[in-house]
């Protein structure tokens, strides 16, 4: 067994820090090659915070956005069947709009990925009937990939889920056999030991790729639901609406605990108050539940200095656009994306989150600094978090989507990627030795961040401590 597949959340927390981290960069234009791109993040490396690597994709107007690995921890609910020697090694890295995805062996060479398969997007749509690829996680089956489009040319859904084979990449079909009322796509994850995939929903491609569409949000036409499917017969249990104001739900993070049955939920925004939000769902006897446990009020702002899209509101909603949740489970961050706002919430009980820590970089407004240019006002805010297995690092980046930083940020936003030292007993401190940006990534924007070895958005485990 490969041994980055660790069959407990301690045995991930103990293992080898990471030493490189790979992010996905695009050009929102589509002039330029999008690339999947390497930095050192091993302290006293001569290289520490830079760029290392690079390999660009074939082809043009991909919109890089999410990836992930073939295969992970949950390789370990395999047991018992020949898993002929699976691997995490491979990368998988879909286009946004283009629907193709890419495989990188990162095996011989972490430094240097090296693109060796294309799935193109036609193959996708033929034998999986969606398109638009989202979200891809490693999963007991297979590789599962999240699409926000139906089939080729149908940018108005359903999305759903796809499924990919570990070893081979080769598009399986759709994951549902009885797809139930879910018709927007985002995310998906799961409770392993119960068996128990979660989904969320933002729009269709016709509704997000030109920007948020005031119309449709005012009318709280996105997404305001999760929902709840058996994850071995991929037949739809449950749908949680958490009400039609708390628009667009995003990112899942089901606890790492294999035994638990909670987990929290980002949403962008209320239109009741322009507040965002984060629901723990949880289990309630034979049926789940949701409710909002942390609220995030908007900011107050001179219309002058807002973007058309916001002067209407005279103030800054915060666009929870990431959540992400520590390995030991003990702390949630929260990407608040158009204020600057970084927040660490102890969520030790995760009924009751208390803020513990909080940072600010970039905004609409107050364009923070990083302590190592503080001279130079930054544009885009926290957006993808990645937190290392042992919980002592978090990286961020600054590119939501193409269309919608061009909406918020239309002076641009550039790209940079910053990390957190993290205190155990809550705060978190820049590292003013670690900031990559600028022309460092050759005038494309960064999004999702991965790191060597697994990380707390990646792996889920079968097993807990006692039970080894």
């Amino acid at each position: 067994m490969d041994p980055t597949f660790y069959r407990t959340a301690a045995d991930a927390i103990a293992a080898p820090p990471e030493t490189v981290a790979y992010i996905v960069a695009f050009d929102p234009a589509g002039q330029k090659n999008d690339a999947v791109t390497v930095i050192d993040v091993k302290p006293r490396s001569k290289t520490y915070g830079r760029v290392i690597g690079w390999t660009d994709t074939p082809a043009l107007g991909n919109e890089l956005h999410h990836f992930g690995w073939n295969a992970c921890s949950s390789a370990y609910k395999h047991e018992g069947h020949n898993i002929h020697g699976l691997q995490r090694r491979y990368l998988l890295v879909p286009g946004l709009r283009s629907s193709n995805i890419y495989v990188f062996d990162v095996g011989p060479d972490p430094r240097n990925p090296k693109l060796v398969k294309t799935i193109d997007g036609k193959t996708l749509s033929k034998k999986a009937s969606y398109s638009r690829p989202h979200t891809i996680h490693c999963g007991p089956d297979g590789v599962f990939l999240t699409c926000l489009g139906g089939a080729e040319g149908d940018d108005d859904g359903p999305g759903g889920v796809a499924l990919l084979d570990h070893n081979t990449f080769d598009v399986v079909g759709a994951w549902e056999t009885e797809r139930g009322p879910q018709h927007f796509h985002y995310d998906a994850w799961w409770h392993l030991n119960q068996n128990v995939l979660i989904s969320s929903e933002w729009g269709s491609p016709s509704m997000i790729e030109k920007g948020v569409v005031p119309e449709l949000l005012l009318g709280n036409k996105y997404g305001h639901a999760i929902h709840f499917w058996d994850l071995a017969a991929g037949k739809h249990l449950q749908r949680v609406d958490l009400g039609e104001e708390h628009q667009m739900a995003l990112e899942v993070r089901p606890s790492h605990d294999p035994e638990a049955t909670w987990g929290f939920v980002g949403v962008v925004i209320s239109t009741k108050d322009l507040s965002a939000a984060v629901f723990r769902w949880f289990r309630d006897g034979d049926t789940w539940k949701a409710e909002k446990v942390i609220s995030i009020p908007a900011e107050p702002a001179d219309p002058d200095l807002l973007p058309p899209a916001l002067k209407p509101f005279g103030a800054v909603p915060p666009f929870i656009t990431d959540i992400d949740l520590s390995v030991d489970d003990k702390f949630l961050y929260v990407s608040c994306w158009t204020t600057g706002d970084l927040n660490q919430y102890d969520v030790s009980d995760p009924a009751h989150p208390v803020e513990v820590g909080s940072v600010r970089i970039g905004g609409v407004v107050s364009r923070a600094a990083h302590p190592a240019k503080p001279d130079m006002p930054l544009s885009g805010g926290p957006q993808m978090l990645e937190i290392s297995r042992d919980g002592k690092r978090v990286y961020c980046t600054n590119s939501l989507y193409g269309s919608w930083d061009d909406q918020f940020y239309p002076d641009g936003v550039g790209a940079w990627m910053v990390k957190l030292d993290v205190n155990p007993d809550g705060g978190m401190t820049f590292d003013k030795d670690f900031f990559p940006h600028g022309e460092e990534f050759r005038g494309l924007r960064v999004h999702q961040i991965r790191l060597q070895g697994g990380d707390a958005s990646t792996d889920s485990y079968c097993y807990r401590q006692s039970d080894v």
